[in-house]
């Protein structure tokens, strides 16, 4: 009886996500879909879908399962489960109920999936939803997550395009998870760096939304496995440049050393290749872009409100996020010009 979560695992957690330029293409070929109910679908590859039930009820849903990054079970379940409800509360809805996907190997000791299911329950419960049900299947490799439903009324909805010129941008947890575990696969990571990724990656969106939800917000996404610039390019879509303050971004310690020895994931490499055209780094040092580049696994909000209220907004979300920061500033996009770049 195999007893390694990890063995056989090639990626984990978010940086086992399709390459960002593959996943558009078939996409795009989708047929579109209009129904006057379906408030938010997949064309602007935003983080859940949201379904208009009356004036004042809209339903939101999401899906959100990966291999396992972590060795301990009832860990990676609490890591996964925050992971999905975070897209609940970045469209601003409080979640409700969550159904598993579990993909187990029919060798792998059955008390570890126990211990998964257990860590996610506890997780969703924390969160004031309830685990109702689920799929299982039998498959080599593990994977786990949830198919999370939440509520929000819908004039009240959080998108991930409707940034306005001039808004401020606002992250609330710091980068580096990916990094951070490529180390700690590499078993070079030190205890005291896996251990705050840990603490990141447990830790619930909830507070942060709350807070969100008091000031005028204009757009927010989740930061996941496409990195902070995917996410910031699927903000900006076409209309919109965005300038980063590097040297305001938070980073979690050990990231950037990790970036220096190399120990990045195959799909910051994607995450690479596909924003390349619409980047200028120029600035950066290659480890300093690979911390932009580095897919996140449950990381933190992105906000977008007037700058005139950001800092508000920062020392109200620090009380639980203490590395939320003003990270950039929303500019007009011109022809030929880059979208993302540094300031």
């Amino acid at each position: 009886m195999n007893n390694s979560l990890l063995a056989g695992c090639p990626s984990g957690g978010c940086g086992a996500k399709l390459d960002p330029a593959l996943l558009a293409q078939l996409l795009a070929q989708l047929p579109p879909q209009f129904r006057p109910e379906l408030l938010v679908g997949f064309d602007t590859s935003d983080d859940a879908a949201v379904w208009r039930l009356t004036s004042e009820l809209a339903l939101i849903s999401t899906v959100d399962f990966f291999p396992p990054m972590v060795e301990d079970g009832r860990l990676f379940g609490q890591i996964a489960a925050t992971n999905a409800l975070s897209d609940i509360y970045a469209m601003g809805g409080q979640p409700l109920l969550a159904l598993s996907l579990v993909n187990f190997p029919q060798d792998l000791d059955p008390a570890i999936l126990g211990e998964i299911l257990a860590g996610a329950a506890e997780t969703v419960q924390r969160a004031g939803a309830c685990l109702a049900g689920g799929h299982s299947i039998y498959d080599p490799l593990p994977k786990f997550g949830l198919a999370v439903t939440g509520l929000a009324h819908p004039e009240r909805i959080r998108r991930n395009n409707t940034l306005e010129i001039g808004d401020a941008l606002i992250l609330t947890k710091p980068l580096g998870v990916g990094l951070i575990l490529s180390a700690y696969r590499a078993k070079v990571a030190l205890e005291e760096d896996f251990a705050r990724a840990v603490a990141s990656m447990t830790r619930l969106n909830d507070q942060a939304a709350r807070v969100m939800s008091q000031f005028p917000t204009r757009a927010a996404t989740d930061v996941s496995g496409f990195g902070l610039l995917g996410h910031l390019a699927e903000m900006a879509g076409q209309d919109f440049a965005i300038g980063l303050d590097f040297a305001s971004i938070p980073i979690l310690p050990g990231a950037s050393r990790y970036a220096t020895e190399f120990l990045t994931s195959a799909l910051a490499q994607r995450n690479r290749n596909f924003l390349a055209p619409r980047v200028d780094l120029s600035s950066l040092s290659g480890a300093q872009e690979e911390i932009l580049f580095d897919p996140q696994t449950s990381g933190g909000l992105l906000i977008s409100l007037p700058p005139n209220r950001a800092q508000e907004l920062v020392a109200a979300l620090q009380a639980q996020n203490p590395g939320a920061a003003i990270i950039g500033q929303v500019f007009p996009r011109r022809p030929q010009e880059p979208t993302i770049f540094v300031l």
